[in-house]
């Protein structure tokens, strides 16, 4: 029976919830389920095989490593066939993984090849963010949108008037009033777009062939058409466009 001493429950069955962060620190406190999250930040559902290949592990080790990741509710599966795959459990778990990697210590890598390093430079550049754009061309972005008074930062993020007229010019369908947020980029460990606007505007971005995907790949190629659409629409210059090895024709 449940007794208690100055307003004090001392009945060892009474409990109450609180949330079990060191459960979650586990999950991902090992650096092939790490690799596995960041990979999964492109938005795409992907095999065990290649997240074992992206890893360098086996499958059977990929496999227990999803498992745990599927359980504890940061990755769900589907199926297509025969086939099993994984995405990030939903948008929440891709802003948290984007949000530590921002705060996230760095750690010096192997560089093995000129192909490495190229690669390491492509996803710093331009890189899918779950459902919007990620890395130094993002920030710029953010910066030359803020600059030309398309965006408010009095209480936080917030399409301007301007903004909004600007958006109507390029093209883009929008809400009534588009949820605009903010990420950490974890490369540049500066702000960049996030929320409906961001995923509009990357969306438009893709469609009018601005930006390119990289093949089996996160990283997105910026094409010439790109450059001068956003030279002409945001005034964006030479340094922030990147260098030619992260543009396509």
């Amino acid at each position: 029976m449940s007794s208690a001493d100055n307003g004090r429950v001392t009945s060892p069955d009474v409990h109450a919830e609180e949330p079990d962060l060191a459960s979650l620190g586990a999950l991902l406190a090992d650096r092939t389920r790490a690799s596995f999250l960041l990979a999964l930040l492109d938005g795409r559902a992907w095999t065990a095989t290649e997240l074992a290949h992206l890893a360098g592990v086996a499958p059977s080790t990929a496999t227990s490593h999803l498992n745990r990741l599927v359980a504890g509710g940061l990755l769900a599966e589907e199926r297509r066939g025969r086939h099993r795959l994984v995405r990030l459990a939903d948008p929440g778990i891709a802003e948290m993984i984007e949000a530590l990697a921002a705060r996230a210590p760095q750690r010096l890598v192997p560089v093995r090849s000129l192909t490495a390093a190229r690669r390491h430079r492509a996803v710093s550049f331009a890189r899918v963010c779950y459902d919007h754009l990620g890395g130094s061309l993002s920030v710029a972005i953010t910066d030359a949108m803020t600059e030309r008074g398309f965006l408010a930062w009095e209480f936080g993020p917030t399409l301007t008037p301007s903004g909004a007229a600007w958006l109507t010019d390029l093209g883009i369908a929008r809400e009534a009033a588009p949820h605009v947020r903010t990420c950490l980029d974890w490369t540049e460990r500066r702000l960049h777009l996030a929320g409906a606007l961001a995923a509009g505007l990357f969306h438009h971005a893709c469609h009018e062939s601005w930006l390119v995907p990289a093949e089996d790949s996160r990283v997105l190629r910026l094409t010439d058409r790109g450059r001068d659409a956003l030279r002409q629409n945001l005034g964006l210059r030479e340094e922030a466009l990147g260098k030619a090895s992260n543009v396509s024709k």
